[in-house]
């Protein structure tokens, strides 16, 4: 594909994205960025939610996925146990940030708490979110790398800044006000590449009069429930229980997805986003591992991109001249979309934490506010862009393995520290909380790092054993980080008669 047509699309795009932008900004102010003025439509929220938590990383690494033996749809597994934590983020999270009219959802730790409670859950998002964002972003950034920026010789950094700088400028005025109507036009385009490119393939495949489902069926990917061996990483209640972790950390205590509900009318109109959305989202990631399915038997039949797998799969495919100019086009409107849906709501929502949380926005005067609130949207883009460059030399697993792996030890503390304020009514010892969860977060990656299949573990390759034995930890590592947390918040706590629940 030649690399003027892809510049012309990548333009094409967020001109479309700014002329949103210019319409929707207008009379923007503080609480339009924040909380878009609480006016936001739940069917516009759940459908652009749907964007920002797919990203880049499930367009093109779901769909690798499949192709290792252990995995096949076993991603599925997880997604299931997502529905059960939505369902606990709708009835029980979401209640609380309602009644208690929150901008950042960390200000509860705050009331609940205290101080050092509420910086010590801001910093663990903030790092988590930094984490995500900048693995996300950097996928993106290695695929127009590899298929445009290196022909063109631009250096890798100067791809991931023009990338953040084309994010800030249509989110530094309206902020969560533009990121719902962005969004969900970003959703609608990664959807649509996606259902395409799965009728292409099955054309291309003539799979019509012998069955889709059918041809799938019979692979080698599609297996979805695994319970021969609990010690595997890929066994279905370790998924199952960690799909529900992760969802009520990275939806229900995440500031990003949390901001676009709070941004709804009401609590009502909330849930009935949050339960559209979860049901929705089951079935956009079965589509995403049918198309990973469906790429393999492309590739075993045809010979394009025959050898590869994982996060590489996707593109070799889709942007390999013989596959047709169509399916190229396709892949990179849906790449472009899944990651930036992501990565502007993810942009803003650190905007707002780190100047609630960190700078103390509400105690400034409006002046002071709109012009801290500027300046750390510059801060962050700028951060963002350091930790991608520094993620692209030093990281090599998989984008979604990477996501899940990171999510275990930051999404654990805040997990044990809502959950310890809204299932007890006990007091923490205020200053001890920051101490009490890097000591637990400590003690998961001792136990990770000595565990079967960890780089500590011992043995030969074929047969290597660590504190648990045999047992490999997969998904289930959010748990164990939120129990050890949990129990040492214990160690720090005492009865108090009345607590905000």
């Amino acid at each position: 594909m030649s690399p003027y047509l892809i510049i012309a699309l990548i333009a094409v795009y967020f001109g479309v994205l700014l002329l949103v932008a210019h319409f929707t900004s207008r009379g923007a102010d503080n609480d339009s960025f924040f909380t878009g003025n609480k006016k936001s439509p739940w069917y516009l929220v759940a459908f652009g939610m749907i964007g920002a938590s797919l990203s880049g990383v499930t367009f093109i690494s779901i769909p690798g996925w499949v192709g290792n033996p252990d995995n096949q749809f076993s991603y599925m597994q997880v997604v299931f146990g997502y529905l059960i934590g939505y369902i606990i983020v709708a009835y029980v999270l979401m209640p609380i940030y309602y009644r208690m009219n929150l901008t950042s959802i960390y200000s509860y730790l705050q009331e609940r708490f205290g101080f050092y409670s509420h910086k010590t859950g801001a910093i663990f998002f903030l790092g988590s979110r930094l984490l995500g964002a900048s693995i996300r972003l950097l996928l993106v950034a290695n695929v127009l790398q590899l298929f445009l920026f290196d022909g063109l010789n631009v250096p890798f950094e100067v791809t991931v800044f023009l990338s953040i700088a084309l994010i800030w400028v249509y989110t530094n005025k309206g902020g969560i006000k533009t990121i719902i109507w962005t969004d969900t036009l970003q959703t609608f385009f990664m959807i649509a590449a996606v259902l395409v490119m799965c009728y292409v393939i099955i054309g291309e495949l003539d799979l019509r009069e012998e069955g889709v489902i059918s041809t799938i069926k019979n692979s080698p990917y599609s297996r979805i429930f695994f319970f021969d061996d609990w010690f595997e990483k890929n066994y279905f209640w370790k998924h199952f229980l960690g799909g529900i972790f992760i969802a009520i950390g990275m939806t229900g205590l995440d500031q990003d997805m949390m901001q676009k509900n709070l941004s709804c009318k009401n609590i009502k109109d909330a849930q009935k986003n949050m339960m559209s959305f979860a049901v929705i989202l089951v079935f956009v990631n079965l589509i995403f591992l049918a198309l990973g399915a469906l790429l393999y038997i492309y590739a075993g039949k045809t010979g394009i991109g025959a050898g590869v797998s994982g996060d590489d799969l996707f593109a070799t495919i889709a942007m390999n001249p013989k596959t047709g100019l169509f399916i190229g086009v396709l892949f990179l409107i849906g790449l472009i979309a899944a990651a930036y849906s992501s990565a502007d709501s993810a942009l803003t929502a650190l905007t707002t934490s780190f100047s609630h949380d960190i700078f103390n926005f509400d105690k400034k005067s409006p002046a002071e506010q709109l012009k801290l609130r500027k300046n750390v949207h510059v801060f962050v883009s700028l951060l963002l862009l350091v930790i991608i460059i520094v993620l692209k030399y030093t990281t090599t697993m998989s984008a979604i393995g990477q996501i899940m792996f990171f999510a275990g030890f930051t999404y654990g503390p805040l997990i044990a520290m809502f959950f310890f304020g809204i299932l007890s009514k006990r007091s923490l010892n205020d200053k001890l909380v920051p101490v009490m969860c890097l000591v637990a977060v400590g003690l998961t990656i001792v136990l990770w790092y000595f565990s079967a299949g960890g780089p500590g573990a011992v043995g030969t390759i074929e047969n290597p054993t660590g504190v648990f034995g045999q047992y490999k930890i997969g998904f289930e590592l959010i748990i164990l980080n939120s129990l050890l947390t949990y129990a040492s918040l214990f160690l720090i706590s005492k009865k108090k008669v009345e607590a905000l629940n």
